[in-house]
């Protein structure tokens, strides 16, 4: 398998260059590279949690999905580690879509020809990567109080596998009001 570029390649946020053949169906890309984030939703997603955590980016770019899977996998290992499964819920808003294209240099002898000309070839579907504009939300982690600090914990992990740099955004869910004590749940039928 051929070795993955430098991440400084694709992260300039750009409309692609697209083909327009009088061919229609050379006018297309015909495949999509596998998906490698596997999972978007983990964690309780029914229960109601105390405090909400943002990884919010300072910069506009492009952030492949190889570097989206290691955040996930880094922060979820330590959540899971240090928390129970039930204990939070760990999101990622932003689904990769944009297909990164490449075009194929020849190395070794007589590899001038090939190299030189085109200056915007369409070339070949190398990965995929999600376009994220500076402030958008894109990891969420809700828990109570008491897991805060390992929430945070877990986003600055994330945040050390991106391109760029990020802040962490923590607020209070007000949608969940805690019960006093002594006070009894009563269930509204329809």
């Amino acid at each position: 398998m051929a070795k993955l570029r430098r991440a400084r390649t694709y992260r300039k946020i750009d409309r692609p260059y697209t083909r327009v053949s009088k061919f229609r169906k050379k006018s297309f890309i015909r495949m999509s590279p596998a998906r490698k984030v596997t999972r978007f939703d983990m964690g309780d997603t029914f229960k109601q949690f105390t405090h909400i955590l943002d990884l919010v980016p300072k910069d506009s770019l492009q952030i492949r999905q190889e570097s989206i899977e290691s955040a996930r996998m880094t922060s979820i290992r330590l959540l899971e580690k240090k928390l129970a499964k039930n204990a939070f819920h760990f999101k990622i808003l932003k689904y990769p879509y944009q297909i990164l294209r490449e075009k194929s240099l020849a190395l070794g002898a007589g590899a001038d020809r090939v190299s030189t000309g085109m200056q915007k070839p369409f070339g070949k579907p190398v990965g995929v990567a999600v376009q994220i504009r500076a402030g958008e939300r894109f990891f969420t982690v809700k828990v109570d109080k008491p897991a805060l600090e390992v929430a945070r914990l877990a986003l600055q992990r994330a945040s050390k596998k991106m391109p760029c740099s990020f802040s962490i955004i923590v607020y209070e869910n007000k949608a969940v009001t805690p019960l006093k004590e002594g006070a009894v749940i009563v269930a509204a039928t329809a």
